[in-house]
């Protein structure tokens, strides 16, 4: 019987990182805790529900090889299959797949709640418990105390986070959802140096405000690579996903409110992704290109909801 206040390893974070963390310490005998703010938003995912893509469909692989979950979950919830690169050579093949948003958050944790030596609690950690310079354990808001071996700290955008859209600012870990403040002052307190990344998304469109029929189509493999070396179909009907352009127009109403960016008005000093630029930057650092391409992508097969691809930005509502 598993003790519900010892572990041999404690996972704070209930993201991809995390969800990987919890899976491999189980599976290799750990006793394992996952500690979340909600069970509900367990694999949520934040921003494009998209895996893989340039570079990081190779590590979706890796990762399904060395016995992770995300490759069966994508293959699982996929809804779009798409080899990126085919036109260069195999070595930057690069598999993604368009996945259900609801559907793949449910399967993330009906796999976790079947792995033995795991159990997901809901709490928000706001200290580790420290005993020689060695961690212990750790605390919950609610004063509880969970002693462990080992912690792993996989809070990604929540950690101290915060929202920038526009002027505004947003304490938070999501949009709607708590930052872990009290976790980020525990950390500072044992001499860790705090720093912040930065990260965009873009708005989302309903369907029915969109004019499919000036976009291009674009459907996935009809023979696809998937991720997981055990799977050999799909699981879930596949659906069309979109391009379309910027133009001029989107160019003159980015550039006459580059100030209320705060990319650009020095509000934001963490550094961003590379592979990810917001559209301020496309159209600032590409001032000669006449269009910046789009992709438009259905969040699930149940939502009118559709992702822009390609536009992130930071600029007010």
């Amino acid at each position: 019987m598993m003790s519900m206040n010892h572990f041999d390893v404690i996972v704070i974070g209930g993201g991809h990182a995390g969800c990987e963390a919890a899976a491999a310490a189980a599976r290799g005998g750990a006793n394992t805790a996952l500690i979340t703010m909600s069970l509900d938003g367990i694999g949520q995912m934040s921003c494009n529900p998209a895996i893989g893509g340039v570079a990081k469909g190779q590590l979706v692989k890796e990762i399904d090889a060395l016995g992770g979950i995300m490759g069966v979950l994508a293959d699982r919830t996929g809804i779009q299959f798409k080899t990126l690169n085919r036109s260069k050579g195999t070595a930057v093949w690069s598999p993604r797949c368009q996945s259900d948003k609801a559907q793949y958050r449910k399967a993330v944790r009906s796999l976790l709640e079947s792995i033995p030596n795991l159990v997901l609690m809901e709490g928000i950690a706001t200290e580790l418990i420290t005993e020689k310079n060695e961690v212990r354990g750790i605390r919950l808001l609610n004063n509880e105390e969970l002693s462990c071996t080992a912690v792993i700290i996989t809070t990604g955008t929540f950690l101290n986070g915060l929202i920038h859209i526009g002027e505004k600012k947003i304490t938070a870990g999501r949009i709607h959802e708590p930052a872990a403040t009290h976790l980020s002052e525990s950390l500072r307190a044992f001499g860790f140096e705090m720093g912040r990344l930065k990260t965009g998304t873009p708005p989302r469109i309903h369907r029915e405000s969109i004019d499919f029929s000036v976009m291009e189509e674009q459907w996935g493999d009809e023979h696809p690579f998937f991720f997981s070396r055990d799977t050999t179909s799909y699981a879930l009907p596949q659906i069309c996903c979109y391009i379309t352009y910027t133009n001029d127009r989107v160019h003159s109403v980015i550039r006459n409110n580059i100030h209320r960016s705060p990319m650009y008005s020095g509000q934001i000093h963490g550094i961003g992704p590379r592979y990810c630029p917001s559209v301020e930057d496309k159209v600032v650092k590409f001032a000669d290109k006449e269009r910046h391409q789009l992709f438009i992508e259905p969040e699930g097969l149940d939502t009118v909801e559709y992702y822009i691809n390609g536009l992130s930005t930071s600029l007010p509502e």
